[in-house]
């Protein structure tokens, strides 16, 4: 897969942005930083579009910035010389695409049918934007649509809100989600960019799930964590299950057979997304202690990481809900 293409997964959510006046888009790039999504893609629906873009490439180097609603290849070659990296179009349009592939910009079509589907991967294309989401009949139409073809992702986009973000993202061939709600023409125009980046924090939190799944506490041996899982038993009633390494009283507490890492133990925090979490927490600054990481056999995704980061004692560990 294309790099650029890769890093959109990681982000999970790319704000769709009509912009109206250039001189908005820097503060609107700060906005979508400060909100956790350095990522947008501006829409060729109005004048501004390509100067908003050449002054985000100006100003804020670190975000990715797509042009979208592209529908001529001469908007291709404005987009990109702009400083467009990636480029969306609403519909599969064959010479608007090859024109893109031939250049090797980044292209993401919009599809709503098999035929679509095959045309953008007999082009090598396998991120494809489906569209409109909502009125092609939603995620039950998504899932039959990406049945079929094993390599596709899809950035489902157009009715994508609040309301049906988290159902979106956990389906495993959605490689992000395209959306308007936290960049919504009216707050650009009125410069209420803090709110902004309220929603997209809002958002990024929806997206990622992060809840407390279980608090472990090393033990000097498998004795002791017996012993202190069946004390756990007796007193609450929590379940006590031993494994390999450790034994659970409940769902909770995880007494370690061993001392691991932290001086005390680890606070294991549940995610949606362990891939996207990582990212999330790498942008944050957070390096993760990678000969940790446990994946899937089959699929490579990532099930599990210790971070490089211990808190009163404890370390962090990343985990799959």
């Amino acid at each position: 897969m294309n790099p650029v293409l890769e890093r959109i997964g990681t982000f999970g959510i790319v704000p769709v942005v009509t912009i109206d006046r250039a001189e908005d888009a820097a503060a609107l790039g700060r906005a979508l930083v400060d909100g956790d999504l350095p990522v947008a893609e501006i829409t060729f629906r109005t004048a501004a579009a390509e100067d908003a873009i050449r002054a985000l490439h100006r100003e804020l180097p670190d975000l990715l910035i797509g042009a979208g609603t592209i529908l001529s290849p001469e908007q291709a070659d404005r987009a990109v010389a702009a400083g467009a990296s990636f480029l969306v179009t609403p519909g599969f349009n064959p010479t608007v695409v090859d024109h893109c592939v031939a250049r090797d910009y980044p292209i993401v079509p919009g599809v709503n049918s098999p035929s679509q589907v095959e045309s953008g991967l007999e082009r090598g294309l396998t991120v494809l934007k489906f569209f409109p989401a909502e009125a092609s009949g939603g995620l039950p139409m998504l899932k039959s649509l990406g049945g079929p073809y094993g390599d596709v992702r899809f950035i489902p986009t157009g009715g994508v809100d609040m309301t049906n973000l988290a159902a979106y993202v956990a389906y495993p061939k959605v490689h992000a989600v395209g959306g308007s709600w936290m960049v919504k023409a009216d707050l650009i125009r009125d410069g209420k960019f803090a709110e902004i980046s309220r929603l997209c924090r809002e958002a990024v939190a929806l997206m990622l799930g992060f809840a407390l799944a279980h608090v472990g506490v090393n033990e000097t041996s498998a004795e002791r964590a017996n012993e202190g899982a069946a004390q756990f038993e007796k007193l609450f009633g929590f379940a006590a299950k031993e494994g390999n390494s450790s034994v659970f009283a409940g769902k909770f507490i995880e007494l370690m057979k061993r001392p691991y890492l932290g001086e005390k133990g680890h606070i294991a925090i549940g995610t949606t997304d362990v891939d996207r979490a990582a990212a999330f927490l790498s942008r944050k600054g957070v390096t993760l202690l990678p000969d940790t990481a446990k994946r899937d056999e089959k699929t490579g995704v990532l099930k599990a990481v210790y971070l490089d980061l211990e808190i009163g004692g404890f370390a962090v560990h990343l985990v799959k809900r």
